[in-house]
């Protein structure tokens, strides 16, 4: 691997390969169809970028989102590689221009959609021009049961119908086993070799709180762990995406909003806005993410359930990509349940799809509801295990629930949902347990049933607590017509008969877990070295304002840190760093030496 080697070291400045990148990067070099399941952040794009810079002719990279083909293009532009992209962002005569260029030999890469790659005149195209390898980024697009399904997908086996010589790699974060295998069946990668890395990222640290007043909630995490850091915040509706957006920005934070009702003007603004400044906190639901290299988001939010583990995975993913401390906070209550599950039920969606996302959520809410450490259980979901108790860095580790008995107050809750005639929900259940005498109540005659007033020693909390989890356990189902009552399962039999028992987790006052940026390197700095920190990020911020160019793309914090801590006074010095390969050395040497030296 000696080229691949000085690849890594002269173009993009890293000084050894990490996990399995070395192993992709031979195996595709060498000509071989690989499938590549590495988290956000692990290096995935390398394992197809070095070998499109070894092997003869262009590569070819299928991608989802404009905005993703766009910012990997920037970045390999500021280290001296030959790259483009051909989308619907180009003109006509811009088109036309990136086509001429490709039949010239003039990219080394070229980033292209999957519906324009699918035409006719592309196909037609590319067979004229020696191919390198066809890379297929964020390849669980491909399946039918995921979030971020793009039918074009299906139809990329054509590339090795049309082109079986040239080899292929796709990549992904986000595949369970189901979609592994989804993908191999449909990409046609029967015989390609698989390599999968941890889908670990350690300094993500995972929380999840009850939810009581979410916005308030949210503020008080943000002031107490990440005052004017950069964030992003998930709602499930569009219509929470600006109200949380207004709010946060009326509270004094810098925030803006995306979702697919705004317009594409307004998005790919807010989108540009979001990665190119810093301490700024984007408010979005799911439309926004997929393809952003940010690598200094310190925190992502949910201020609702995501529909799967798989889901919540890759968003909280997109926090701590440059491997400093962040952290994954969500707040979560029967609400969220209740509304899921209904969008379910209402769907359109063929009776097999709706298996599928039913057995997804059983197992998020899983991940909600588990009194054991949240790293294990999220990664046992990919099947990975590790061996260990606990991973000392999620809410579960740090401040462990108790758990109790509660088979007798889970009895009364059933019994109060028959009792009623499973047509309300929880809050007048809890009303007639807690004997609340509410006009309701009376209208219904509800204080003259045998639950009224029988769990009138818990407070109302708890009993929100325990209707939450009696749902996550599946032992009482929301209906199906919107209205949020509350009926009884097959399950909740053998519970109501004393056949079984039923422990819940206990709720704890302590929702937030301080950690002011526990791990980050930024603390470790001396002050002269932080000062040396500040002027380097203050050029940095310049340099990339004057480039047109997200900051990030210019050195990531990381390197900074390392330019900081280390401070080289030589060019052979800098060129150590990691981050600074030989075009960026070549470009920006002579003015980091300047602010190092104290010129």
């Amino acid at each position: 691997m000696p080229e691949a080697l000085n690849i890594l070291k002269e173009v993009f400045g890293y000084p050894a390969f990490r996990g399995q990148q070395a192993g992709v990067i031979a195996h595709l070099a060498s000509g071989g169809d690989c499938l590549v399941l590495m988290p956000t952040g692990g290096g995935k794009s390398l394992c197809y970028q070095i070998p499109a810079l070894m092997r003869n002719g262009v590569a070819i990279v299928v991608s989802p989102l404009i905005a993703l083909m766009q910012n990997q293009v920037t970045a390999l532009h500021e280290i001296g590689v030959r790259a483009a992209v051909l989308n619907s962002s180009l003109s006509q005569q811009e088109a036309i221009q990136v086509e001429q260029k490709l039949l010239a030999d003039a990219f080394d890469l070229l980033y292209v959609a999957p519906e324009r790659l699918l035409t006719a005149r592309f196909l037609n195209l590319i067979a004229r021009i020696p191919i390198a390898l066809f890379a297929i980024d964020e390849a669980h697009c491909v399946s039918q049961w995921g979030h971020d399904f793009r039918p074009e997908y299906i139809q990329l086996s054509i590339l090795h119908e049309r082109f079986p010589e040239v080899p292929r790699i796709a990549l992904t974060a986000t595949a369970d086993m189901d979609t592994r295998k989804e993908i191999i069946e449909r990409l046609g990668l029967g015989i390609a070799k698989v390599f999968v890395s941890s889908f670990d990222r350690p300094n993500i640290r995972y929380q999840i709180v009850d939810k009581t007043n979410s916005r308030s909630q949210l503020l008080t995490f943000i002031q107490a762990e990440h005052p004017g850091d950069t964030g992003i915040v998930y709602c499930l509706s569009r219509k929470k995406v600006e109200e949380t957006a207004l709010w946060l920005v009326k509270q004094g934070l810098h925030a803006i909003a995306y979702h697919a009702g705004m317009s594409m003007q307004q998005r790919s603004l807010n989108q540009e806005k979001f990665l190119r400044e810093e301490s700024i906190i984007m408010v979005a639901t799911i439309a926004f993410g997929m393809g952003i290299d940010k690598p200094d988001v310190r925190f992502v939010a949910h201020l609702d359930l995501p529909k799967s583990i798989e889901g919540y995975y890759q968003e909280t993913g997109r926090a701590g990509r440059d491997g400093q401390a962040a952290n994954a906070w969500m707040a979560y209550g029967l609400g969220d349940v209740i509304q899921l599950r209904r969008m379910i039920e209402e769907s359109e969606a063929q009776h097999k799809f709706k298996q599928v996302a039913a057995r997804k959520l059983e197992a998020m809410l899983s991940l909600c509801e588990t009194t054991t450490c949240r790293r294990i259980r999220m990664l046992s979901y990919f099947g990975e295990s590790i061996e260990t108790v606990g991973c000392g860095n999620c809410d579960i580790c740090l401040n462990p629930p108790k758990v109790w008995d509660a088979t007798v107050e889970v009895q009364k809750a059933m019994s109060c949902v028959y009792r009623t005639g499973q047509i309300f929900g929880a809050g007048h259940l809890i009303d007639v347990l807690r004997g609340n005498l509410t006009d309701r109540v009376k209208e219904w005659h509800h204080d003259r049933i045998s639950t009224f007033g029988i769990g009138g020693d818990l407070p109302e909390k708890t009993w929100r607590a325990i209707f939450r989890q009696i749902v996550a356990l599946g032992l009482l189902i929301p209906d199906s017509e919107g209205h949020g009552a509350l009926h009884l399962t097959e399950a909740s039999r053998a519970v109501l008969k004393g056949q079984q028992n039923v422990c819940l987790r206990q709720q704890t006052k302590i929702e937030q877990i301080s950690s002011k940026r526990t791990g980050d390197d930024l603390i470790s700095l001396a002050p002269a070295e932080r000062s040396l920190w500040e002027q380097l990020r203050s050029w940095r911020a310049k340099t990339a304002k004057e480039h047109g160019v997200p900051a990030y793309v210019i050195f990531h914090d990381a390197t900074l840190h390392e330019l900081a801590r280390l401070c080289p006074q030589t060019e052979d010095e800098l060129s150590q760093v990691t981050g600074i390969g030989a075009r960026k050395l070549d470009k920006y040497g002579i003015y980091l030496m300047e602010i190092l030296r104290g010129d």
